[in-house]
C-alpha cells in the first residue's frame, strides 16, 4: 500500500486531473463558441440565416447520416487544436529552444564517449577519461 500510496501522491497524477478537468471544461467552453459565436457568423455571412449543422443529416435506405453533427465536432477540433498549438505548444518549443541554446553554451562534448559535460570540466563523469583544456590543446 505505500508504493500505491507513494504513486498517487506523486506530482505528475495530481497534473493529469488537473489536465483532464481543465481539458473537459475548456472543451465545453469551445463547443459553446462554436454553437454560439462561430455557426451565427456562418449565418451572417451566408445571408442571415443561421445554419443549425446539428440538424444536417440525409437519409440512404433508412439510415440516417448526421454530417452537420459531424461539422460541428469538426469545427470544435479545429478551434482547440489551433488554440493548443498557438498556446502551448509553440510557446513550450521556444522556450525548450532557448534553454537547449544555454545549456549548448555551458556544455561540450567528450571526445571518447560524446557524452554532454561541463565546460570546465577536467574529467568526463561518464567515462572518467581526462581531458585536455581548450588553452593547452596543440595548436595545428
Amino acid at each position: 500500500m505505500g508504493g500505491f500510496k507513494q504513486f498517487l501522491l506523486r506530482g505528475n497524477i495530481v497534473e493529469l486531473a488537473v489536465a483532464v478537468i481543465v481539458g473537459a471544461t475548456f472543451s465545453g467552453l469551445v463547443q459553446a463558441f462554436v454553437r454560439d459565436l462561430v455557426t451565427p457568423l456562418i449565418g451572417a455571412v451566408t445571408g442571415g440565416r443561421q445554419p443549425n449543422f446539428a440538424e444536417y443529416s440525409f437519409t440512404v435506405n433508412g439510415s440516417e447520416f448526421k454530417y452537420g453533427d459531424f461539422l460541428n465536432h469538426l469545427i470544435t477540433f479545429l478551434i482547440i487544436s489551433a488554440i493548443v498549438y498557438w498556446l502551448v505548444v509553440a510557446p513550450m518549443t521556444r522556450l525548450i529552444s532557448l534553454l537547449d541554446r544555454n545549456k549548448s553554451a555551458a556544455t561540450k562534448q567528450c571526445p571518447e564517449c560524446l557524452s554532454d559535460i561541463p565546460t570546465e570540466a577536467r574529467r568526463c563523469a561518464h567515462c572518467t577519461a581526462e581531458l585536455v583544456p581548450d588553452s593547452e590543446k596543440p595548436r595545428p
